[in-house]
């Protein structure tokens, strides 16, 4: 078995890191060990499946990775605010679990389904705002306001777009650990600044109540269970409005991005959109979250000395579950760079992660692509780039989307 030249965290393999993964496949790579990083990366759907379902092994207690031992200026400038605590995903049981069974209270099938209706209107708003003039840059004019503008809505942020976009960057790029001094310095100015406005709509829950995630959090009680604290309401709100729009910003980009590319599939859409057929839609989300893949990889440090397939690995060392890669495994999905929206097992995608620590807002985000889709393939018509060197992807160790996205289209008859 040769491994395949090429640095899987190089900056223009991030941006299309899609034939690194096909070689790897191709040569019988499942996992690889990165030189001088002490970082394993993880390339086989199965290992990639196997490692989530051990938690007490492969721990998501990642915090020294996103820069909570940052140096003393930037420990002053987090002095400012509240403790940065792990919390879900950067969590193990027990505190996991804890949080867990308060968050799903929140983060219910009922509460999603509820504002189903809610999500139609933003769309058809988002829709109508643009669709007579024939063009726009889809990412601004709507695959970053709708999400936001839900999960703002949802856990009881104000709906400012920007302000959303920029806390959620900053926090991204933190996450990532690939910026320089001077921006992690920003990031931890940000995540100050989104504490404390965060704080005073904590306080507001608890004087005068709402109807919001916010609220159900503040107020969430389980027998046995402490209620969360202001910084873990805190951490997990942020999680929320990381999740709740980057990842489906960059689904709905790049999903509508590849049914351009895909002519005969998008045939398909159109022909299912407007309540025509739900399940080629619901379908054509699962497909889009598997081949755009988001969430690229993530980050677990081993806690005792493993093996993971054939590869022995050490107590303390870092590993990446590239989900990307694994949802590109033709060993689970047959011709995997092939965009078929009927592909019978597209929900079995890693997008979302798996076992315990499978995403919490999975629900919300996939209600909200759905109904996007629906609208947006039921109102407009003759979709086209307008500019291919228009479109920007973002490189990011853990994240990959389309951040700018020019079309062109008409208003469907």
């Amino acid at each position: 078995m040769n491994k395949p030249e090429g640095n899987l965290f190089a900056p223009e393999t991030l941006l299309d890191p899609f034939d690194h993964y096909a070689a790897m496949h191709a040569a019988g790579v499942e996992i690889e060990l990165i030189p001088g990083m002490n970082t394993y990366v993880v390339y086989s759907y199965d290992l990639c499946s196997e490692a989530n379902t051990k938690p007490e092994i492969f721990s998501n207690d990642f915090s020294a990775l996103m820069g909570r031992e940052g140096d003393a200026e930037i420990q002053a400038i987090l002095a400012e605010g509240w403790p940065d605590v792990p919390t879900l995903l950067t969590a193990d049981a027990p505190v996991h679990t804890r949080n867990r069974k308060l968050v799903n209270l929140a983060f219910s099938a009922p509460r999603v389904n509820a504002i189903e209706a809610e999500m139609r209107a933003k769309s058809i708003e988002l829709i109508e705002a643009f669709a007579d003039k024939g063009q726009c840059e889809f990412v601004e004019e709507f695959a970053v306001p709708l999400p936001v503008a839900m999960i703002a809505g949802q856990i009881g942020l104000d709906n400012d777009p920007g302000q959303v976009k920029a806390w959620s960057d900053a926090a991204v790029d933190r996450f990532s650990q690939m910026v320089d001094h001077e921006r992690k310095k920003e990031c931890a100015r940000s995540l100050v600044e989104y504490q404390h406005y965060m704080k005073g709509k904590i306080d507001d829950r608890r004087a005068n109540g709402g109807n919001d995630l916010l609220t159900d959090l503040v107020e969430a009680r389980v027998e046995g269970e402490t209620p969360l604290t202001d910084p873990e309401i805190m951490s997990i709100m942020q999680q929320f409005m990381v999740a709740g729009n980057e990842t489906t910003t960059s689904t709905l980009a790049g999903g509508l991005l590849q049914l351009i590319r895909n002519p005969d599939q998008m045939a398909k859409a159109k022909a299912a959109a407007g309540g025509r057929d739900p399940k080629v839609i619901t379908n054509l989300v699962e497909e889009a979250l598997r081949y755009e893949t988001p969430t690229a990889g993530m980050w677990r440090i081993v806690k005792q000395d493993t093996t993971l397939g054939d590869t022995e690995i050490p107590a303390g060392s870092v590993v990446q579950l590239r989900y990307a890669a694994a949802n590109r495994d033709p060993k689970k999905f047959p011709d995997p760079d092939r965009f078929d929206i009927e592909r019978p097992n597209a929900r079995t995608h890693l997008s979302f992660g798996k076992g315990p620590h499978m995403c919490v807002g999975n629900m919300l985000s996939r209600k909200e692509m759905l109904v996007a889709f629906d609208e947006l393939l039921e109102r407009l018509d003759d979709f086209a780039v307008a500019d291919k060197d228009g479109i920007r992807i973002l490189p990011n160790i853990l994240l990959r989307g389309v951040t700018r996205l020019p079309i062109t289209f008409s208003r469907k008859a």
